[in-house]
């Protein structure tokens, strides 16, 4: 993930929340950054119900994957039952399908997230941790012993949700979670915006 300036990483590159091991997984991919026509294409996708969208997002998602990379099972982002029934679909699954077809790879169901949590937005890194904290649960039964997964989901601001799901997987013995994402939030623009608010507040 970028940052303003380099002050909040070590020698190689890593940042606090990595160092403490607060992230649930091990790698991150991303296809393009949160913003101009990919999120607008994003938003007509889960909002406006324009479920073709999913093929075009899934080539494009299958490319951010390094070619050596390799995993046993791919797994959806889950909602939880009361936004999907809302929304009418999980656009999570719709992508991971698309790439389990591209990858020969198998697409489950293993995670419920079983408590409808506060939006995201807005919330400092710790409170959004502790906002999902507990939300998710492996599905009665399923063991993940020494799999190596990949977790898909549509947009990856801080990571927070990706880690809590991430570390659900790994109790269930999961040997390594990566995370693939459509798109990211590329925060040092939402910074560069908030200072810019201010200045213009102080003027």
């Amino acid at each position: 993930m970028p940052f303003v300036n380099p002050f909040p990483l070590d020698e190689s590159g890593r940042c606090m929340l990595c160092r403490l091991g607060l992230r649930g997984f091990d790698a991150v991919y991303s296809y393009g950054s949160y913003e101009g026509t990919l999120r607008q294409l994003i938003h007509v996708f889960k909002y406006g119900g324009v479920r073709p969208l999913a093929g075009t997002f899934g080539r494009f998602m299958a490319q951010a994957l390094p070619r050596e990379a390799g995993f046993d099972l791919i797994v959806p982002m889950p909602l939880h039952w009361f936004k999907q029934w809302q929304r009418g679909f999980n656009q999570a699954e719709l992508l991971a399908a698309e790439i389990g077809r591209k990858w020969s790879t198998p697409v489950k169901r293993v995670v419920r997230r079983q408590r409808v949590t506060a939006p995201q937005a807005g919330l400092t890194n710790a409170k959004r941790r502790l906002n999902v904290r507990g939300a998710f649960r492996i599905a009665r039964g399923r063991r993940l012993d020494g799999l190596r997964i990949l977790l898909v989901d549509d947009v990856v601001t801080t990571g927070a949700t990706a880690s809590a799901c991430a570390r659900v997987l790994k109790r269930a013995g999961a040997a390594h979670v990566s995370l693939l994402a459509l798109a990211r939030t590329d925060r040092r623009t939402a910074i560069d915006e908030t200072f810019l608010k201010k200045q213009g507040a102080h003027a």
